[in-house]
Formats: structure tokens, C-alpha cells, sequence
């Protein structure tokens, strides 16, 4: 068993901390929270590398590059969520936690990204982008600079981000083909459903669950772009 940090180490020490999470798990915990990471960093390569393969014949280079960095921004996210949740309590795990819970903001983003691009009203579209690569970035700040601070506050930005495409939901009805907006849809109910077991810290294997649905979400994400990109010009 490992000591506990000092005060002025723990996250949740910060004044203002809602919830910080547990630091302790079992070694079953932590092998099963490993192989959730592993088998979804080894799905995102392989679907990735197929994905942007095929979509390389098919898309313009706007959506290729967006393509390109939710491919890269899942790979990140994964990793880092990996090294976190595996590292030793110590000072480099309360930075690895800043990045790690930051990095969502990101995903979040360039998920969207993809998708927003084949809008075709393209000021809606750029206004769109920009709204929520800047609600991200604001979110990036606010984990990178007041970490273990307004932890719920965090928790209701994440979902305001990650919903924000209702606002242009006539558009997207109008553009996206069906089965991506059915995906889309169930990735976004599978992440929302996913926070219960985030918050849910008593909960045994509690961190691998909420990965689980994390990766699964991203992977029915993932299976929307696949269908936007490739599928349906094939």
C-alpha cells in the first residue's frame, strides 16, 4: 500500500474541490483498468490506420486533416489516460492528472470537428468550430491552472460541450447520413451514461467501467466517422 500524499500534493486538497476521485485501487483494479486502455489504444490504431486509408481517396483536405487530428487526438487521450491511472501516487501524478483531464476537452473537440465540416452552410459550420474549440480551450485552462478545483463545474462543461451540437441539430438532420447520426447519437448517450460510474467512486472497478464506456463511446464515434467518411462515398 502506498502513503498517502502530503496535503499539499492530493488534488483534492485545493479549496473549492467537489470531488477529486479515488487514488487507491486494487492490483485487480488497476490490471482491469489497464486492459480496457490497452484493447482500446490497440482498436484506435487499427480502425485509424484503416479509416484514414480508405478516407484518403474519398474526402477533401479539410476533412482529412480533421480526420487526422480526432484520430490522433483519441490515441492521446487514451495514452495519457493509461499513464495517469497507472502511475504511482506521487508530485508527477497530480501533473499527469492535469493533462489527462484536460485532454477530454480536446477529444470532445476534435470529435466534432470531423463532423462539422460537412456541414453546408459553412459559416454555421465555422461558427460552430470555433465555439467549440474555444469552450475547450477555456475548459484546458481551467484543468491546467486550478487543478482539483470546480470539479463538478468541469464535470457540467464536458456534457455542455459534448451536447452542443443540438444547437445546429436541423442541419446535421439535413447533411449527416442517418445510420452517423445514429452513432453519433449513441456515442453521446454511452459518454453521458458513462459519468454515473465516474462519479461513482465507491464503486468496485469503478475507473474501468468508466473507461469501458469511454472507449465504447469513442468507438461508436469512431464507427460515424468511418460511415461519413467512407461508407457513404464509396
Amino acid at each position: 500500500m502506498e502513503a498517502e500524499p502530503e496535503p499539499s500534493q492530493h488534488p483534492t486538497a485545493h479549496a473549492g474541490a467537489s470531488f477529486g476521485g479515488r487514488f487507491h485501487y486494487s492490483r485487480a483494479e488497476l490490471i482491469a483498468d489497464g486492459i480496457v486502455h490497452a484493447v482500446g489504444i490497440v482498436l484506435a490504431i487499427a480502425a485509424g490506420s484503416a479509416m484514414l486509408a480508405l478516407a484518403a481517396f474519398h474526402t477533401g483536405p479539410g476533412e482529412y486533416v480533421a480526420a487526422i487530428f480526432y484520430v490522433v487526438s483519441l490515441l492521446a487521450v487514451l495514452s495519457i489516460s493509461l499513464t495517469y491511472n497507472l502511475w504511482p501516487i506521487s508530485p508527477v501524478k497530480w501533473v499527469l492528472r492535469r493533462f489527462d483531464h484536460a485532454a477530454i476537452f480536446i477529444l470532445i473537440a476534435a470529435t466534432y470537428t470531423p463532423f462539422l465540416t460537412q456541414l453546408a452552410d459553412t459559416g454555421l459550420a465555422t461558427r460552430m468550430i470555433v465555439l467549440v474549440w474555444s469552450a475547450a480551450a477555456i475548459g484546458i485552462a481551467l484543468k491546467m491552472f486550478f487543478p482539483g478545483r470546480f470539479e463538478r463545474l468541469a464535470v457540467v462543461f464536458y456534457l455542455a460541450i459534448g451536447w452542443s451540437g443540438v444547437m445546429v441539430a436541423q442541419t446535421m438532420l439535413e447533411t449527416l447520413p442517418p445510420v452517423t447520426l445514429g452513432l453519433l447519437l449513441a456515442g453521446g448517450i454511452v459518454y453521458s451514461c458513462g459519468v454515473v460510474f465516474f462519479a461513482w467512486q465507491s464503486l468496485r472497478f469503478q475507473n474501468a467501467v468508466w473507461h469501458g464506456f469511454v472507449v465504447t463511446g469513442a468507438g461508436l464515434h469512431f464507427a460515424a466517422l468511418i460511415d461519413c467518411l467512407v461508407v457513404n462515398r464509396l
